[in-house]
């Protein structure tokens, strides 16, 4: 078998040691720095991956845990689907489960990789619904400050933190910002911003 490993993490301030604990030295390792709220196919070393499949250099990929794949349902299940199509082990370091068994889609893996994805999309949701409630009440006691005051980034540095926002905004001209907004995981407001300025800066 020609093994791949995949790992991510959201930024570089985090570390990789916990989804390398695993690690093969034949396996060819794809780490991606990128939001969990990206598709994969959209993701450079998801790409990456895919492009190396496609050209048979590879028949099997481990990952750590179903989050790695994708925070949305419907992504990490076309992933896996593309793998299945071209008879590519997908393989759960924590849950043990492969992909595909005696050369056939393993259902009881596709079941529970559903339930996991689904779980963690509804948390996710749950969080940010906890998150606004709180900022609700701060603001209506008067305890909320949001952003440190003299704390405001240039235009240049706002845009390389929502680089992956910038990226979608380039390549889904035609999306509206209020789909963009749910598709790279940011507030609204800020999809509006950085449109704003891609478009006075022409970039």
């Amino acid at each position: 078998m020609k093994k791949a490993r995949y790992n991510r993490i959201s930024s570089p301030n985090q570390k990789l040691e916990r989804q390398l604990k695993r690690n093969h030295p034949d396996e060819i390792i794809f780490n991606d720095v990128v939001s969990g709220s990206i598709a994969f196919k959209d993701r450079e070393k998801g790409k990456k991956l895919m492009t190396a499949i496609e050209n048979e250099e590879i028949d099997f990929v481990s990952v750590a845990a179903v989050d790695r794949l994708g925070r949305n349902l419907y992504d990490v299940l076309t992933t896996l689907e593309f793998f299945n199509e071209r008879n590519v082990v997908l393989r759960v370091d924590n849950l043990g489960l492969e992909s595909m068994v005696n050369d056939k889609p393993n259902q009881v893996f596709k079941l529970i990789l559903s339930v996991l994805a689904n779980v963690a999309e509804m948390e996710r949701a749950n969080l940010r619904e906890r998150q606004l409630e709180g900022i609700a009440i701060a603001k209506a006691k008067g305890t909320y400050k949001g952003r440190v005051r003299g704390s405001t980034m240039s235009d240049s540095e706002f845009l390389r933190k929502y680089s992956h926002v910038v990226k979608e905004i380039q390549n889904h001209q035609g999306l509206s910002l209020r789909k963009l907004a749910k598709l790279t995981d940011v507030s609204l407001g800020t999809v509006q911003k950085i449109s704003s300025l891609l478009y006075n800066q022409k970039v």
